[in-house]
């Protein structure tokens, strides 16, 4: 295990890290996290969104005990809870919920506020409730991939962002790879990816779009903030 008392590698040691996983199969990737760090101290979250599918049928294929955190902000579409539990069935997955304190949620519902601060709105309903839970782990892992957006462009496997070490071992992954492992496996789009959705957050915020285009549309936000 290479996480030190601190719970806090060295720019060395993050160094070190993202020489080696860069040079490892998506697979290896996942397989080499769990000799480096203990399942204890390893944290995954999914959105269950679009194509969801790619990083959670490879965490089921190395380690099912994983346990697989989801964000419930009380406003996904129908269609994202279906596909949760779609996928939480075909591949065997430890999936755990995690929403935002009741009278704080409703108070968004009440102000509608991704209306007038959609930042305030996924601090409160994202960001928060994950804020919780983090502070239990050493290692986030998320799937973001270099060419979702110009933020995501400028990552590393891994980064150490405070208390923690995020992990992104899809993030090398193009859009044509991806579609092809896709294709290969066979494995399910979310169901609004068939009516021009290819990146699914909440209802409220949420058109079809290219890429991240349907995002908080209308508004030059690009991401949620619990990658930034």
């Amino acid at each position: 295990m290479l996480v030190n008392e601190t719970k806090k590698l060295t720019s060395t040691e993050v160094d070190s890290l993202n020489k080696k996983y860069k040079t490892l199969t998506l697979h290896q990737r996942i397989k080499e996290l769990y000799k480096d760090f203990e399942i204890e101290d390893v944290m995954v979250t999914s959105s269950f969104a679009a194509t969801s599918a790619f990083l959670l049928k490879l965490f089921s294929e190395v380690n099912k005990s994983q346990v697989i955190y989801f964000i419930d902000t009380g406003y996904h579409f129908d269609e994202t809870i279906a596909y949760k539990e779609q996928l939480t069935k075909t591949y065997g997955l430890n999936v755990k919920s995690v929403s935002a304190l009741k009278h704080e949620h409703e108070f968004t519902t009440k102000d509608k506020t991704w209306t007038k601060n959609p930042d305030f709105c996924c601090s409160i309903n994202k960001v928060k409730p994950l804020e919780v839970i983090k502070k239990n782990y050493n290692v986030w892992v998320s799937g973001l991939m270099e060419w979702q957006s110009d933020h995501r462009s400028t990552l590393n496997f891994f980064e150490q962002r405070g208390e923690i070490l995020k992990f992104y071992p899809l993030l090398d992954v193009t859009k044509k790879e991806r579609d092809e492992f896709i294709k290969k496996h066979n494995l399910p789009f979310h169901p609004l990816v068939s009516q021009g959705y290819h990146s699914i957050g909440c209802k409220h915020c949420t058109v079809p779009g290219k890429d991240r285009s349907g995002r908080w549309n209308n508004n030059p936000k690009t991401e949620c903030g619990l990658h930034l």
